[in-house]
């Protein structure tokens, strides 16, 4: 078959068959089709979208299209958990020790930051020692004795999918929901679990912008999972304003330690009990989602889950005292304080703004190959629906280097809203799928 009457095919909106499918993904990822072709297969789909059936099949061919993980000889229900990534999204290091503490077992697969959201290996990487490139021998070991591990993709896990995603990356095809929803599926299901929660983010500081595309999404990726018989549930959740009141690498860290210790933020301790009653009920720990909730509360109040998430980052040669003595992270030499021009509420926070002000001081990165320093970024002194006097602290700014500090105070005072009415409180999970 051609090539070219695929693309063409697609560009028209006829649904392709699962043997065009796999021609395009092999074609590709051993080198036979040029990028030039795929970009315009690419967008393509992106304009004229795909089928249940196109989406299924595109997940898995891409998923073998390298190496599976076989944790057949873990025993027990293994859940993960993904977000579509937003703006002090720290979840994950909340989340998954929760869900081991009750018996879980999480091999919790996570990626960089790239653009204004930051990324789960990145922050862990901000602990002393820390290390997130275990071996398959590694990562069995670990699970079998601890129940959770963190780790990033390997190269020879869906190799198609990495390829792919750089190539849409370059194209302006990122946002297209069928791409979207293959990307992550297949890496998730590449790892071998039996379930996976999904944190899907909707507002300024996400990928979806509208609530019905969030829902569009999440509604592909459990239907994804439900053909492949994987149990999903997906959250859709805000993502208006920053979660909790940190961003950054180093600060995030500070931050879901002190939200393990039972001392964190409210929305981002609702959240991370929300998530991880998912996980532990998919993971069969509990008979109803309320009494997993009631257990996921009581792992964070009695200090189990903290205690886990040290043994885990002992595990992985980093220091755990780190999540003690915050004097052993990386700590910014510079400090900016954002006040109020006004006195009024807080009527919103872009968390698009703050996420890419973080970045311009070093948080973040725009090119993979970009150095990220691990210790700036900013803490917010102020959520949404505060009152605040003029001349009040909003944020901090945290930097270590003059470059671009400017700029980004100018775009974090830019992306607070002061008004004299009280703004309406907004839902922080606003819907269920699956």
């Amino acid at each position: 078959m051609r090539t070219v009457d695929l693309i063409q095919r697609k560009r028209d909106g006829e649904e392709l068959a699962p043997e065009e499918i796999e021609h395009l993904v092999e074609g590709y990822t051993r080198g036979d089709i040029p990028d030039y072709q795929m970009s315009a297969f690419l967008m393509a789909v992106f304009f004229s979208g795909m089928s249940d059936r196109e989406v299924s099949r595109l997940t898995e061919c891409m998923l073998r299209s390298g190496e599976t993980v076989n944790l057949s000889n873990v025993a027990g229900v293994k859940v993960d958990k993904h977000s579509t990534g937003g703006v002090g999204d720290k979840t994950s290091f909340i989340v998954a020790p929760l869900a081991a503490a009750a018996g879980v077992i999480v091999p919790m697969m996570s990626g960089r930051s790239l653009g204004h959201t930051g990324g789960t290996l990145d922050k862990l990487e901000s602990i002393p020692g820390f290390r997130t490139n275990l071996t398959s021998e590694e990562v069995e070991k670990q699970l079998s004795q601890h129940g959770l591990c963190f780790i990033g993709q390997t190269e020879k896990l869906a190799p198609a999918d990495r390829k792919l995603y750089a190539l849409r990356d370059v194209t302006a095809t990122v946002e297209s929901i069928p791409l979207i929803s293959s990307s992550i599926m297949s890496k998730k299901l590449a790892e071998g679990v039996d379930a996976l929660v999904l944190d899907v983010k909707v507002g300024s500081g996400a990928f979806m912008k509208k609530q019905v595309d969030a829902r569009r999404l999440a509604q592909t990726m459990v239907g994804i999972g439900r053909r492949m018989d994987k149990k999903v549930q997906a959250l859709i959740t805000d993502m208006n304003q920053p979660l909790g009141y940190a961003i950054g690498n180093a600060l995030e860290i500070m931050e879901a330690s002190q939200t393990l210790q039972n001392a964190g933020p409210a929305d981002l301790t609702k959240l991370s009990i929300e998530l991880a009653a998912r996980m532990i009920h998919l993971g069969k720990k509990a008979a109803t989602l309320e009494e997993a909730r009631r257990t996921a509360e009581k792992h964070l109040v009695d200090g189990s889950a903290y205690r886990k998430l040290k043994q885990v980052v002992t595990a992985q040669g980093g220091n755990a005292q780190a999540l003690d003595k915050f004097e052993l992270l990386p700590n910014a030499t510079g400090m900016r304080e954002i006040t109020s021009p006004r006195g009024g509420y807080v009527t919103s926070i872009d968390a698009e703004d703050i996420g890419t002000a973080s970045n311009m001081i070093g948080a973040g990165r725009d090119k993979k190959e970009d150095p990220i320093d691990p210790a700036v970024g900013i803490i917010l002194e102020v959520k949404t629906g505060e009152k605040v006097d003029a001349g009040s602290v909003l944020c901090r700014l945290y930097y270590t280097k003059e470059d671009h500090v400017e700029e980004a105070a100018d775009m974090v005072e830019d992306a607070f809203r002061i008004s004299a009415q009280k703004p309406d409180e907004r839902e922080l999970i606003l819907e269920v799928v699956g």
